[in-house]
């Protein structure tokens, strides 16, 4: 069963009052656990269709089902709701809270979801960082590390309350192409052990390569859909 399917979705942005269609009647289901990256260029909707799937935006026609639930036409709360519980975001400006300490961000979401003692979720967020190789950065704020140590804490705050989806806006944008290849490396071992599924959105060349399924956009279409091995 897809965790995501898209049916025939289009999305119409007004500008001055001139329509501007960013999507264009697209179509595509996504499994379980897959590592699969949208690519295209800027104004090829890749975004745009990340932010629909992740319950940030709605459609202006078509549906989308996030495992078999219609989230097209939800209202905010309920979509707040499924954010809180069901997806995971990796920014490519890493969006950590500032004056929060790494694991303090990490903990964070699963204060918002309030289904866990405080033991409990220390040991959620501490077991997280731990994983992502910040075991001695826990109680260092954001301007005290590195971006590839940053995106790391972002990563531990998507994954630590074991979302079925895993969204990746530009994840590598902000990172020298070192520091981007070992966060890769560590998003395709989390998605190993996790079974999260793992969605990127991306120009990059590496990221692309990296995708073990590759749908390319163009112009607010499919262009390709390709599985590598």
């Amino acid at each position: 069963m897809a965790i995501i399917r898209v049916d025939n979705v289009s999305k119409i942005y007004q500008t001055n009052g001139i329509p501007f269609p960013a999507l264009r009647g697209i179509s595509f289901t996504v499994d379980p656990g897959e590592f699969l990256s949208i690519a295209g260029p800027s104004g090829s909707g890749k975004t745009t269709i990340l932010n629909i799937m992740g319950c940030l935006d709605q459609p202006s026609e078509g549906a989308v089902f996030l495992d078999e639930q219609d989230i097209s036409r939800k209202k905010a709360a309920e979509l707040a709701v499924i954010r809180r519980h069901t997806i995971g975001f990796v920014f490519q400006t890493f969006n950590l809270i500032p004056i929060l300490t790494a694991f303090e961000n990490v903990e964070f979401p699963l204060i918002l979801k309030g289904d866990l003692s405080a033991k409990d979720r220390r040991e959620w967020a501490e077991r997280m960082l731990v994983d992502v190789g910040l075991k001695d950065f826990m109680h260092r704020r954001p301007s005290e590390m590195s971006g590839g140590q940053q995106q790391r804490v972002a990563i531990a705050r998507a994954l630590v309350k074991k979302p079925q989806l895993l969204l990746a806006d530009e994840p590598t944008a902000n990172l020298d192409s070192k520091t981007g290849k070992e966060i890769l490396d560590l998003m395709l071992a989390m998605n190993e052990k996790t079974e999260s599924t793992f969605i990127f959105s991306t120009h990059d060349r590496m990221v692309m390569d990296f995708a073990r399924r590759l749908i390319r956009l163009r112009d607010g279409r499919v262009e390709s859909d390709e599985t590598r091995g």
